[in-house]
């Protein structure tokens, strides 16, 4: 009998501390529940140290003091799957409250779907003052069609090209370089690239990438500067590309594979290009911009020497990157809020927005924050990529359809560089781009 009432309590006391604990937990819940935090999820592409989680992390610790009530839970996104998640997140519903990318992807495709909120009110007239005195092409491209503003801006950059300085010097070609503004002529590049292939002192002088779309905003900068011909109409609307310059500038490059001044490889991408540069199998790059020079160069054996993309003018235009914050609509005013205060905090806040710029490895999109690597180790490279700004020219990655004509971009290089005739196989990229953008 003493057993049984002894197993009996010891029961009653189990069936005891159970219940305590339970209650323990609930009134935590209840809690942390009184706390009323708003959790958001931010998706990043990997611009600059915003794939790199230390930093983020960082970031959203400091914004967490500020919006104690506020949890930001971040996921890293890449390029070779990264559109594929926001796709399948769309379609299931579950897309991101903050996502970061540029405007190419977050206006003009997923805002035109109509999956982006418009967040003009973020844009106060003192911010667009402070945008337009950066680019004036940068507020344009954070516009939809229908005038409302999706994107809200941290940072820009020209993209470039670059040489490899002492084999031009070897090889007798910098005489075709005006190095003091960086720029060359046509007529330059084609003498220089010969001078170079003459020398033997590379693998190739230069190499088309057409393995994908990875860095093929250099190789549309290269096939517009050579003759300055116009990749969309003006209203960003239609792809221009088989106009009579660009034609000619295809048939050029096909001409300069022929002769071996250049070579083209439909199984590489511009990371890959860079590898083949920093190794010195090859005497310039078409995809180079600040970032990639600390990141692929970052210690080389001759100096990377930035450039502007050959032009017939002697007027060459860079292709311009932009890069900031667009918030999903997923039907909570509570979250959006939070997300616009989570945008507002890494963009504008007085001891947040220049780390924020310096992450990217790029400029502030805001003029206000002034030179943000003054005083820095990187302020003498970042220097040549300041001055680079001056020659930013149309954004028309912001014309429908540009996920398509990505894909179909680099399937009309890999075509012309295959024996196809560049005006039949540039009518076939422009029909293809064309749809697309009717399409969406």
């Amino acid at each position: 009998m003493r057993t049984i009432i002894r197993n009996l309590f010891l029961g009653l006391l189990v069936i005891s501390i159970i219940f305590a604990v339970a209650c323990k937990s609930t009134s935590a819940d209840n809690k942390d529940a009184s706390r009323n935090v708003t959790s958001i999820s931010f998706w990043t592409y990997p611009i600059g140290n915003f794939s790199d989680s230390v930093t983020v992390n960082k970031f959203i610790r400091a914004f967490s003091k500020k919006y104690p009530d506020i949890k930001v839970n971040v996921e890293y996104l890449n390029y070779n799957n990264g559109d594929d998640q926001v796709i399948a997140a769309m379609e299931a519903h579950t897309t991101p409250d903050v996502i970061m990318e540029g405007p190419e992807r977050l206006v003009s495709n997923w805002a035109a779907r109509g999956h982006m909120l418009d967040i003009s009110d973020m844009w106060t007239a003192e911010k667009l003052k402070n945008i337009n005195k950066t680019s004036s092409e940068t507020a344009q491209a954070c516009r939809g069609s229908d005038g409302k503003y999706y994107e809200y801006p941290l940072c820009i950059t020209a993209h470039s090209m670059a040489i490899n300085y002492q084999i031009f010097k070897k090889a007798g070609a910098l005489k075709y370089l005006d190095l003091k503004n960086r720029t060359w002529t046509t007529a330059g590049f084609i003498q220089a690239c010969k001078k170079i292939a003459d020398s033997g002192l590379v693998d190739s002088p230069a190499v088309i990438y057409c393995g994908g779309q990875g860095g093929d905003q250099g190789t549309r900068a290269l096939v517009t500067n050579l003759y300055n011909a116009s990749f969309t109409n003006a209203a960003h609307t239609r792809y221009t590309i088989n106009n009579a310059a660009g034609i000619r500038a295809l048939k050029t490059l096909t001409d300069m594979k022929k002769r071996g001044y250049i070579t083209c490889n439909s199984n590489i991408q511009a990371s890959d290009e860079l590898k083949l540069f920093a190794a010195e199998k090859t005497a310039m790059t078409f995809a180079w911009n600040a970032s990639n020079e600390a990141n692929y160069v970052s210690d080389p054996g001759f100096t990377p020497y930035a450039m502007t993309f050959p032009s017939d003018s002697g007027q060459p235009e860079l292709c311009s990157g932009i890069w900031g914050f667009g918030i999903f609509d997923n039907g909570s005013d509570e979250r959006a809020s939070a997300a616009r205060k989570f945008i507002h905090f890494i963009c504008d806040d007085s001891s947040q927005a220049t780390v924020s710029v310096r992450a990217t490895g790029f400029f502030p999109a805001d003029s206000s924050l002034g030179n943000v690597y003054e005083g820095t180790a990187q302020e003498t490279l970042m220097s040549t990529y300041s001055d680079m700004q001056k020659y930013i020219g149309d954004y028309y990655s912001i014309t429908p359809g540009w996920a398509a004509q990505r894909t179909a971009w680099w399937n009309m290089l890999q075509q012309i560089f295959s024996g196809t005739d560049p005006e039949t196989a540039a009518d076939l990229y422009v029909k293809i781009s064309n749809n697309a953008a009717d399409k969406q």
